[in-house]
């Protein structure tokens, strides 16, 4: 009997030991939790300050009012330099940025946007529609502010290579006929394709 309350003890001894083990381990998955909550918090606060709705309304108004001095510049020939598209401007007024748009390898893409610093330079530099600079007529227009989350919808127009799209051609049914050899019926196929007139 007393050999069996040691044997009893030991397991109990070795449970404890156990749930010494998972009370430190749920300590620390609890330590870590808290961690994450808290800067999830702090994430969801910086963010949360991103997407104040005043503030965005206010870096909308700041944006509307920085276009209404800005105009926009295409046909930039690709190996014109800001420089060059700030002294082609600057008889308008104050340039206060040029911003010429490249795409993700650090190319040029053609056109530019020219910030002044009054407003009035805007009508200035409209005048200078249609001018040359490296040999390219440049097209100036007003910069337009685009409106977060709207997408302008663009028609998109049919292509005549392409024929009608939705429409399939028209196939008739397989039609059967006996063979020769009795050996049951083969099916022979005939399509009989609408006009088309740019096939």
């Amino acid at each position: 009997m007393e050999g069996d309350d040691v044997e009893m003890a030991a397991p109990e001894s070795g449970g404890a030991v156990e749930l010494d083990e998972m009370k430190k381990r749920l300590k620390e998955m609890e330590d870590e939790a808290a961690a994450l909550r808290e800067m999830q918090a702090k994430v969801e606060k910086e963010m949360g300050a991103v997407q104040d709705p005043s503030a965005d309304a206010a870096n909308q108004a700041n944006r509307e009012e920085v276009d209404s001095r800005s105009v926009f510049v295409g046909n930039v020939d690709y190996a014109c330099t800001p420089e060059e598209v700030q002294q082609h401007f600057q008889a308008c007024g104050t340039v206060n940025r040029v911003t010429i748009r490249t795409n993700k390898f650090g190319q040029p893409k053609g056109y530019a946007y020219v910030e002044f610093l009054e407003t009035e330079a805007v009508q200035e530099a409209l005048l200078l529609n249609e001018s040359e600079l490296h040999g390219r007529q440049l097209k100036v227009s007003a910069k337009r502010t685009n409106i977060p989350g709207m997408k302008q919808f663009r028609a998109r127009r049919p292509n005549p290579y392409m024929g009608f799209r939705g429409r399939t051609p028209y196939a008739a049914a397989p039609f059967f006929y006996p063979t020769p050899y009795g050996y049951g019926k083969v099916p022979r196929f005939r399509t009989a394709m609408r006009y088309n007139p740019y096939f």
